[in-house]
């Protein structure tokens, strides 16, 4: 009895795993066709298998160009983040009084606020700086940067601090006697 259960629950999670699989199965075949084919039959296999649609489609949207400005931003952004999280989250942690508990706390607090509520108001400041100070924040790599600065900052300084008030003070005064 047990094993026709086991052998029932394993064919039901086969079944639900095809279902879920089975619009990426008809996406990738569809990719290799062209629009008569598809309208044809959307589940048979292409005629033959050909890259130049994705060729087209790269080259219609400068697909390197696209990624080379992503990898600038993500680069640049987790490098930033990854310094000044690791600072701030420090000295929160080392120094234990009421105004690092604060701005902890604010810190965690803005994790909860959505990032579409402050969309509108967050480029109308970028325009603003733009303006009256002369830097370029919209339309470009930077201000990219510096708002993806701005707002992975906080769950940075959240997962750092929980890691290092794991690590004992004793731990770190040993390394400064160490050198």
């Amino acid at each position: 009895m047990r094993k026709v259960k086991s052998t029932l629950t394993n064919s039901i999670f086969l079944i639900c795993c095809c279902l879920y699989l089975f619009p990426i199965y008809i996406v990738i075949i569809n990719s290799f066709k062209d629009r008569s084919e598809i309208y044809a039959n959307i589940l048979a296999l292409p005629s033959g298998f050909s890259l130049e649609y994705y060729a087209t489609a790269m080259e219609k949207m400068d697909f390197f160009h696209a990624f080379k400005n992503s990898l600038i931003v993500t680069l640049g952004s987790i490098l930033f983040i990854v310094i000044l999280a690791a600072m701030t989250a420090w000295m929160l942690v080392r120094s234990n009084n009421k105004i690092s508990k604060l701005i902890f706390s604010l810190l965690v607090a803005t994790m909860l606020i959505p990032f579409q509520t402050l969309m509108m108001p967050l480029m109308q400041e970028m325009g603003w700086i733009r303006d009256a100070l002369g830097i370029p924040m919209l339309d470009s790599l930077s201000g990219l940067i510096y708002m993806n600065i701005g707002f992975g900052a906080s769950m940075a300084v959240f997962l750092y601090h929980g890691f290092i008030s794991s690590i004992p003070v004793s731990l770190e005064e040993a390394a400064t006697i160490d050198g």
